[in-house]
């Protein structure tokens, strides 16, 4: 199962990348959680984060290059969870490449932040790298 969490590109510079996840009722794992109140999950605001630095990455050549390995995450620090995130509601996410390596692994760090009625859902730095340098 693949979850495209980035609905649109709001904007992309040099250095960072700023996107939308509009949190529907209808996302099939709403339902479990919690029943009754249903939030999106922590884990799904990482990912969101995640999958925007990816789209940086993407975006960083004109045009952009196929990307020879898919890149995953290799670490995760200072994550934080503030706000929570409810069907109706846009999680606004923010990464700023803080960090790449041009040589070697050749992978990327990043801060990032989600915000839902401009106060924080998520927050907090992760590093993504080729696969086979995984």
């Amino acid at each position: 199962m693949r979850f495209e969490l980035i609905d649109r590109v709001l904007e992309q510079d040099e250095d960072s990348l700023t996107g939308i996840k509009t949190v529907t009722a209808a996302e099939e794992y709403l339902g479990d959680h919690f029943p009754g109140f249903p939030v999106l999950p922590g884990v799904m605001m990482l990912e969101s984060l995640v999958q925007a630095g990816r789209l940086f990455v993407a975006g960083m050549e004109n045009p952009p290059a196929p990307q020879a390995q898919p890149l995953v995450v290799t670490q995760v620090r200072n994550v934080r969870y503030g706000n929570m995130v409810r069907p109706g509601q846009a999680l606004t996410v923010k990464v700023t490449l803080r960090k790449h390596d041009d040589g070697g692994a050749g992978g990327y760090d990043f801060q990032g932040v989600g915000t839902v009625d401009e106060k924080v859902a998520v927050q907090g730095r992760f590093r993504l790298e080729p696969l086979n340098n995984a």
